[in-house]
């Protein structure tokens, strides 16, 4: 079997607050899942402090978190 590329594991426990401020977030950026809406949300709060996190496997266009490339939406079939 292949080696892990994220083999650190990090459990943190949340309000229902936190929960659905992280929820609302990631659904509005379309992001996968909770933990990749975490790690971005992680990854630009650290480049606010001046920490800029380099990683040459990083995707992060393809799930729609950066600002100004166009978002894929899907049908729905509503309004045909």
């Amino acid at each position: 079997m292949g080696e892990l590329t994220r083999p650190e594991r990090l459990q943190i426990m949340l309000t229902p607050e936190e929960l659905t401020a992280i929820d609302d977030w990631r659904f509005a950026r379309r992001l996968p899942t909770r933990a990749a809406a975490i790690r971005e949300l992680l990854r630009r709060g650290l480049a606010a402090e001046g920490k800029v996190l380099v990683s040459s496997r990083r995707a992060s266009g393809s799930f729609g978190v950066v600002e100004g490339k166009s978002r894929r939406t899907r049908d729905t079939g509503a309004g045909d």
